[in-house]
């Protein structure tokens, strides 16, 4: 989470180590899809009745929005589609107080979200259809499949009982259609740079008995940075099928990605380096983060006479390639290579019953198991090549330059828990929820170092197990309701805790850090007027956040951190016809270490008091949305994130910036055909900090264009 100090060579630090995604992939992989007709979406226009939208991510049982206490906002499937958010970022930019900002380490095919001040890659968790996307490791964002889907349910703040020892400031639940239903659509696209993507989304015919549907997606991205580059294919397979009372399901999906990383921009003192052009690439000719990801699901329901029993289990396999360099930050021009090979396997399974002891009382108790393997081998080069700053000589490729260290990984995670959570309805007002979890987390890692010159070998395993509760408890309370409007008012308490992440960069990282802690208190009101057209919500947040992993002056992690993240979180959105909508957020975070002693290079320094990187204190974001089933269609999304800092001592300011997403396009029956727009102001500021490349920040991509043809089915 905050800056650790240069690595053995010093060219190599990062604001806390994690795994670098899931593998993604590099140029020239076609998109295999070509449809035949074109049309366009079915008209999305909200209904206004926003607070009436059913979610599940709190509770894993469908309540309306309105009764629960916490701060969730809904991005239907259908507003994804007339905006063509076909990216994570796109598709939260209008979720309050979150940046979601894409690239990174994890390449040009993931994101890095933020809640509530804190930009951190592990700090929140991503679920896919209730399972945790990435499993016991890190969100697996390059993966993410959002075609066909049905909604987007983001909380704010950590979910301690149902998902345990995982999140502490978010959950994004990514829902696609159920077996036997889909979106029904196709479209085709093509954009700057060279850029073309098509998606698919239908019912399949029924066979045996079995409801069925099916997602196709593929892409092939260019960018300003010419060697920069994605390409991509995604496949979601959804069967249910009634046996008896109850209903099995079953979920197929596989992924390749082929990613080419950009290079991050190293900044100097109080400001990125002019010394490097905007786009300039410096890693090795053969640069790549490849993956293959396979993952199937099952699922069944049924009835019982003690409520409803579900239970999920799920298996991933992801086999990653990740090749690249980092310039040193002294600007020499010298460049650390690194060639590594990650097999990642997680699996997990729940089984909870839903007992709805009386008309106003549901208990929820159940039993969830989280099991991640990894291996590594990583092939490191300290100063491999020298390249002109300038960009211009294209470096040779890694398989042909000197390995001067080679380190290996083997680490086993499981997380487990029971959990009992008590939903209680005293009454048409009043909502109750109460929860706690007994976990059991349990790690071993091994770790080796081989470093050639000098011939040194080091080994070392580590081992930690934690066993302890997590809980929430929170209440809303409808203070009035009459036509369609309602105020309510809701508070809640959130305890969770985090085992600290793993470490997949280059550098020898052998030890198991202790589990990271955070408290949290909301208090909000959500509610409708104007006949239900006004809808909106507004919260308070603190959490205070202890056992930081910081870095020693050693180049080591250490528990030794706290922060403090503190806000408030305004969303509202006004129906005014049937086909025209509007939204307006607004968000102040006051993110601060409350305890850290940084280790500049030279010395430490206490940053207590100072804000986090990369954490504005204002954000805000309005959208216009006219989706009319026929005719004319146009959207309008403007977002500006306001000054923040890209160092622990506050001492390198970055500036404000806005940017406009748009689309314009004219739709005839089924058939539709817009301009679509991204980064309008083609405003290019440090959005994201790397994590493997000292004082190193990815920037926000280029203006892009597309041309999109659309068709329902």
């Amino acid at each position: 989470m905050t800056s650790r100090a240069c690595g053995r060579d010093g060219a190599r630090s990062g604001t806390r180590p994690r795994p670098i995604g899931p593998r993604v992939v590099r140029n020239g992989f076609f998109l295999v899809f070509a449809f035949g007709f074109l049309g366009t979406v079915e008209a999305s226009a909200q209904t206004g009745a926003g607070l009436e939208r059913v979610v599940v991510t709190a509770t894993r049982v469908p309540q309306s929005v309105d009764q629960v206490p916490a701060d969730i906002s809904v991005v239907s499937g259908a507003e994804m589609s007339d905006r063509d958010a076909w990216t994570l970022s796109a598709s939260l930019n209008l979720v309050p107080g979150v940046e979601a900002p894409s690239g990174g380490d994890a390449g040009p095919s993931s994101a890095v979200p933020s809640f509530w001040g804190l930009h951190e890659f592990d700090a929140f968790l991503l679920v896919v259809d209730d399972v945790p996307w990435g499993g016991a490791f890190n969100p697996a964002i390059t993966t993410l499949d959002l075609t066909d889907v049905e909604r987007i349910e983001v909380l704010k703040g950590a979910a301690p009982v149902m998902y345990g020892a995982t999140s502490f400031v978010g959950v994004v639940h990514v829902l696609h259609y159920p077996a036997g239903e889909a979106a029904n659509e196709a479209d085709v696209a093509y954009g700057s740079f060279g850029s073309a993507r098509g998606s698919a989304s239908f019912v399949l015919p029924p066979w045996g008995g079995a409801r069925q549907s099916l997602a196709i997606d593929g892409r092939s991205l260019g960018f300003a940075d010419k060697r920069e580059a994605v390409a991509d294919g995604k496949f979601l397979y959804r069967g249910a099928l009634d046996i008896g009372r109850g209903t099995l399901r079953l979920d197929a999906d596989a992924t390749l990605v082929r990613d080419v990383p950009p290079s991050p921009v190293i900044r100097v003192g109080t400001a990125l380096t002019k010394l490097t052009p905007l786009d300039a690439n410096f890693n090795p000719a053969d640069a790549r983060i490849d993956e293959n990801k396979y993952h199937v699901a099952l699922g069944y329901s049924r009835p019982t006479d003690w409520g409803s029993w579900d239970t999920l289990l799920s298996y991933a396999h992801s086999d990653i390639v990740d090749v690249r360099a980092f310039l040193h930050p002294d600007l020499s021009g010298a460049a650390d290579t690194q060639n590594q090979h990650r097999l990642i396997n997680d699996a997990y399974g729940d089984t909870h019953l839903t007992n709805p002891l009386s008309g106003d009382t549901t208990l929820i108790v159940g039993a969830d198991l989280l099991y991640g393997l990894d291996r590594q081998t990583t092939r490191n080069g300290n100063s491999a090549y020298t390249v002109p700053l300038d960009g211009s000589a294209l470096p040779p490729p890694a398989a042909k330059l000197p390995v001067d260290e080679i380190g290996t990984v083997d680490d086993r995670r499981i997380f487990a828990g029971q959990y009992a959570q008590l939903d209680w309805k005293p009454g048409e007002r009043w909502n109750v929820i109460g929860g706690i979890r007994l976990n059991e987390t349990a790690e071993h890692k091994r770790s080796s170092d081989s470093t050639f010159l000098p011939p040194q070998l080091s080994a070392e395993s580590a081992s930690r197990t934690v066993v302890r509760l997590s809980e929430t408890a929170g209440a809303s309370y409808r203070a009035w309701a009459q036509d369609g409007d309602e105020v309510v008012f809701y508070g809640d308490y959130r305890n969770a805790f985090k085992p600290a992440a793993v470490d997949f960069g280059p550098d020898y990282t052998p030890q198991v850090l202790l589990p990271e802690t955070a408290q949290s208190y909301e208090a909000g009101i959500k509610g409708a007027a104007a006949g239900g057209l006004l809808t909106y919500q507004a919260e308070l947040f603190l959490q205070n956040f202890q056992n930081l992993a910081v870095a020693t002056n050693s180049g080591e992690l250490a528990n030794a951190g706290k922060e403090q993240l503190k806000g408030i979180d305004l969303e509202t959105r006004y129906q005014v016809t049937p086909d025209l909508a509007l939204a307006g957020n607004f968000a102040y975070h006051d993110a601060r270490f409350t305890r850290y002693l940084f280790f500049d290079g030279v010395s430490n320094v206490d940053v207590a008091g100072k804000q986090l990187t990369l954490a504005p204190k204002v954000l805000a974001s309005a959208g216009i949305l006219y989706v009319p089933q026929q005719g004319l269609r146009a959207t309008l999304v403007a977002n500006y994130v306001g000054r923040r800092y890209l160092d622990e001592k506050n001492t390198a300011p970055a500036g404000a910036y806005a940017t406009l997403d748009m689309t314009l396009g004219y739709r005839i029956g089924r058939y539709a055909i817009s301009l679509e727009e991204n980064n309008l102001t083609n405003e290019r500021p440090p959005v994201t900090a790397s994590e493997f490349g000292s004082e190193s920040f990815y920037l926000l991509p280029a203006r892009a264009f597309w041309l999109r043809l659309s068709s329902s089915l």
